[in-house]
């Protein structure tokens, strides 16, 4: 796969979406922030079927630089549905698994690995065939949303400042981020260049809609905000889709989180947003979940990480 193939990508998930039904509505800005930067060579980590001069499916096998517990790929893909139940998913997940062991060995053989594949509950043929071939059951994770109509008041948080994103703090969100999140599954501690192309680099982020908790001139919490305008083009409504939400630990308990989501819901609804979104993990250690419901998010679809574990593959 390389760059100019994008816009097929993008043509095959849309004929794919009214039977898939996942909520995203990808378009070539959202692939290319996703594909073409300083962590995905395409060119080994993806591949296409065709059928002549048609995109009918597509799969990556992409691993940030990043990991704490287990070394992780993500594991991408999509069959078009007139050419399902033909072998091409059961293939294209082979490829995918393969390339992961073999990028696994190339980087980080001294460490556990994760192949993911993420599974939502819409897409029961794709659950069928993660299970058939082997992967486990794992994480569960909730995507929630609240209409932006009637917000609750921003709470007062005594020796904390509440304020929009500041890039001048940008590299200090970065650092609080990586504090923040030692003890979460799956969590990677971002570096400069994975933090950039991953989070604030990326064409939907909103800094405008995001916000920072401050406490003593020092970031304490924050949330990050996006807004994909395919989503709004598809779907009519404007969501702002909270990415990244965390305090440190030695500020929680003091309602931190809570001010801060507050906070950039008052500036997505004033900035032509009808609706906050977010994903949570519903393990979430943190009590995350219960925070989300009382500030008033609801499920709206759930999806599942299915996954293969590697052993280490070498000593050194």
């Amino acid at each position: 796969m390389c760059d100019d193939d994008i816009d097929a990508v993008v043509a095959l998930l849309a004929a794919a979406e009214p039977e898939d039904r996942t909520g995203e509505f990808w378009d070539a800005e959202d692939l290319t922030d996703e594909w073409v930067n300083d962590l995905v060579d395409l060119g080994s980590d993806g591949v296409l079927v065709h059928h002549g001069d048609d995109v009918v499916g597509y799969a990556t096998a992409i691993a940030p630089p990043t990991f704490r517990d287990a070394f992780g790929v993500y594991l991408g893909g999509r069959v078009h549905p007139r050419w399902r139940s033909r072998g091409i998913g059961r293939a294209l997940l082979d490829w995918q698994l393969a390339r992961g062991a073999e990028v696994h060995a190339q980087r980080h053989p001294e460490a556990p690995a994760r192949l993911s594949v993420e599974v939502p509950a819409t897409m029961p043929s794709l659950e069928r065939l993660v299970r058939r071939t082997g992967l486990a059951e794992g994480r569960r994770y909730f995507w929630m949303e609240r209409p932006l109509d009637t917000l609750p008041a921003v709470p007062a948080v005594e020796g904390v400042e509440l304020v929009p994103f500041d890039w001048e703090r940008d590299d200090e969100v970065r650092r609080a981020h990586n504090a923040a999140f030692t003890e979460h599954h799956g969590s990677s501690e971002r570096d400069v260049a994975s933090w950039h192309v991953m989070y604030t680099g990326r064409t939907a982020f909103r800094p405008d809609l995001s916000a920072l908790a401050i406490a003593d001139g020092a970031v304490v919490g924050y949330a990050l905000v996006y807004v994909f305008e395919s989503d709004t083009r598809a779907t009519g409504v404007r969501a702002a889709y909270f990415g990244q939400i965390g305090v440190l630990p030695y500020a929680r308990g003091r309602g931190l989180a809570t001010a801060v989501v507050t906070t950039a819901l008052h500036a997505a609804a004033g900035r032509d947003c009808q609706l906050g979104a977010l994903q949570v993990d519903s393990l979430n250690s943190t009590g995350a979940l219960g925070l989300y419901e009382r500030i008033g998010f609801r499920t709206a679809r759930t999806r599942t990480d299915w996954n293969r574990e590697l052993p280490p593959r070498a000593a050194h």
